[in-house]
C-alpha cells in the first residue's frame, strides 16, 4: 500500500488540544475551585463524590403511599448576555436553579437534585467558578444536591466570552398529592404572586428596546427606575417553594403555574380542565414599572406584553373560594405580596382580560 506524501514545506510542529482551544489545565482548575461548591450542597441522599461518570442519589420514599419523580430542564436565555456585558456571572446559576424548582413544584414536588450543563468559547476559571456558585447557592437554599454537571469548552461554536448554561432536575410527590389541575372548578379564585422583573423570559425582546429604541447600555441609568439597566434585567427569578410548602403539604391549592414564556396568556391554560377558563382582571395587582418603561420604550401593544412578560405575577396559584382567603392571609406573613387576580369560569380553555 502506498504511504501518502508528506505536505511540501516547514516541518508541522506538533499540534495539542490547547492549540485546538481546549485547556484541559483550565478545566481541571475550574473543577478544583468548584469541588467545595458542590459538596456544601450534599443532602442525605447523595452517595457519589464529584469525578464519578454517573452521579447517585438514594431518595427517602418513606411516608409515601406511591411516590412520583418529577423532573424538568431549562436555561435562562439570553439573560446571560447581560450577565456577560456586566461581567456579573454570580447570579444566574441562581435563576436556573429557581426556575427550574418551581418548574416541578407547581405539580406540588421537592427537589431532589440538581444538574448543570456549562457550555463556552473559552473556559476561564473563575467565570465558571461564579456561576456554580450561584447555583450552588440556589441548590441549598431549596435543599436540593448538586450532584453533578458537564462543561464543555467549544471553540469555534461559542465567542472567547460567551457560555450557556442549562438545568435539570429531579423532585418527587406522593402520588395522592399530585398537583395537576384536575381539580380545578368553576368559581375558583386565582391568585399571583409577585415576580422580582423579567425573571428569565422576554429578554430578546427587552435588551432590543433598550439597546435599539432606547439607546440604553447595561451601565446606563434605567429611566425612572432608580438602578441601571443591567440591575433592573438582573433582577432574581423568585422562587416560591417555601411560601407554597405548607399549602401543598395541607392540599389547599388545586392548581399551580409557573409565569415564564408566554406569561399568563399562555402558561395558565396549561393546567385547566376542558370546558373552563380564566378570566384575569387587569389593575388588579400594581404593574412594576419596569413592564411600564418596556412597553413605553418599545411601543408594545397590551397583548403582546402579557404574552412576552410576567408583568409581575410569578406564579398563578388556583383555589377555591373557601381557601382562597386563608392562602391570603399565608402567603401575607410568609412575606408574599399577594394578590387576587382574577377567577375561573366556564368557558374555553384559555385566559380572558377584563377591566377591573
Amino acid at each position: 500500500m502506498t504511504q501518502p506524501e508528506e505536505p511540501a514545506g516547514a516541518p508541522r510542529a506538533p499540534m495539542t488540544y490547547r492549540d485546538a482551544g481546549v485547556d484541559i489545565d483550565a478545566q481541571d482548575e475550574a473543577l478544583a475551585r468548584i469541588k467545595g461548591l458542590l459538596r456544601a450542597t450534599r443532602t442525605p441522599g447523595v452517595l457519589s463524590e464529584l469525578g464519578s461518570f454517573g452521579g447517585l442519589f438514594a431518595p427517602d420514599f418513606a411516608g409515601m403511599s406511591r411516590p412520583v419523580l418529577v423532573s424538568s430542564a431549562d436555561g435562562v436565555g439570553t439573560k446571560l448576555r447581560v450577565a456577560i456585558e456586566t461581567g456579573i456571572h454570580d447570579t444566574v446559576g441562581r435563576d436556573l436553579v429557581h426556575h427550574c424548582v418551581n418548574d416541578i413544584l407547581v405539580q406540588g414536588a421537592t427537589p431532589l437534585f440538581f444538574l448543570d450543563y456549562v457550555a463556552c468559547g473559552r473556559l476561564r476559571p473563575a467565570v465558571l467558578a461564579a456561576v456554580v456558585e450561584g447555583i450552588a447557592r440556589g441548590c441549598r437554599a431549596t435543599g436540593c444536591a448538586l450532584l453533578g454537571g458537564e462543561t464543555a469548552e467549544m471553540p469555534g461554536f461559542y465567542a472567547d466570552d460567551e457560555y450557556d448554561v442549562a438545568g435539570f432536575i429531579v423532585g418527587m410527590v406522593d402520588q395522592p398529592r399530585l398537583v395537576d389541575g384536575s381539580a380545578i372548578r368553576s368559581g375558583d379564585v386565582v391568585l399571583g404572586l409577585a415576580s422580582a422583573g423579567l425573571h428569565t423570559n422576554g429578554y430578546s425582546l427587552a435588551r432590543k428596546i433598550f439597546g435599539e429604541a432606547l439607546g440604553l447600555r447595561a451601565s446606563d441609568p434605567a429611566p425612572g427606575l432608580g438602578i441601571s439597566v443591567g440591575e433592573a434585567l438582573l433582577a432574581e427569578h423568585r422562587c416560591y417553594l417555601d411560601a407554597l410548602r405548607a399549602p401543598l403539604a395541607e392540599r389547599r391549592v388545586r392548581g399551580l403555574a409557573h409565569i415564564t414564556g408566554g406569561g399568563l396568556t399562555d402558561n395558565i391554560p396549561r393546567i385547566l380542565p376542558q370546558g373552563l377558563e380564566v378570566r384575569i382582571a387587569l389593575g388588579s395587582w400594581p404593574v412594576p414599572p419596569l413592564f411600564e418603561l418596556l412597553a413605553r420604550g418599545g411601543n408594545v401593544a397590551r397583548d403582546e406584553m402579557l404574552r412576552t412578560f410576567n408583568m409581575g405575577i410569578g406564579m398563578a396559584v388556583i383555589a377555591s373560594p373557601g381557601e382562597a382567603r386563608g392562602l391570603e392571609a399565608h402567603f401575607e406573613s410568609a412575606g408574599e405580596r399577594c394578590h387576587r387576580i382574577g377567577e375561573v369560569v366556564p368557558g374555553e380553555r384559555g385566559v380572558v382580560y377584563v377591566e377591573r
